[in-house]
């Protein structure tokens, strides 16, 4: 952190911490549901002419329904390889090609897999909140450096490492929502 106001501090602690919930937003959207979902595939990566390539970069992904992902790729040769990285990754999925596009049903969730994904979005948000309670101290050291170098007066640093706390509490509450609703998805039949 490179700040040298208590303002400079509590804006890049804010703009990290909302960066820490968009990534763990990121990483909850590759935790399956019952519904078919284009980013159940971001893991999956294809040997795209040499380069080790995402399928998104290579191929159009819809969900025309609910429990259904079409693969449509660019270059009709990828049909087989993106398919196999598919059955490859570990994913649960069986997909269905015929020559042009890939088909992928999304199979329904037993009651242990669902668990299982619920531990999962868990620990997930957990690193989340781990992250934000980082940029936390990281702000808070960075007040108490600012105060020893006589930049701010104590009752400044008090009040700034109270802000960073409400910053905090805000965005631990706002990771816990998250996970509420990814808990009722998941356990939604």
């Amino acid at each position: 952190m490179d700040a040298n106001t208590v303002e400079e501090i509590l804006f890049y602690t804010e703009d990290h911490m909302d960066k820490a919930i968009t990534f763990t937003n990121s990483e909850l959207a590759k935790v399956r549901t019952g519904k078919a979902s284009p980013s159940m595939l971001d893991s999956v990566k294809i040997d795209y002419y040499g380069t080790l390539t995402p399928i998104n970069q290579c191929a159009n992904i819809n969900t025309p329904e609910a429990r259904l992902i079409v693969v449509q790729p660019w270059d009709k040769s990828m049909v087989s390889t993106i398919d196999a990285a598919i059955r490859s990754a570990d994913l649960g999925l069986n997909p269905a090609n015929d020559g042009t596009l890939i088909r992928v049903p999304i199979p329904d969730l037993t009651k242990e897999r669902r668990e299982q994904y619920i531990k999962q979005a868990k620990k997930i948000v957990e690193e989340g909140k781990i992250a934000v309670r980082n940029l936390r101290r990281d702000a808070n050291d960075h007040i108490k450096k600012l105060e020893k170098a006589s930049s701010i007066s104590e009752d400044m640093a008090k009040n700034t490492m109270i802000d960073t706390q409400e910053l905090t509490d805000a965005h631990i509450k706002k990771l816990d929502e998250i996970l509420v609703k990814k808990e009722s998805e998941l356990r939604e039949v």
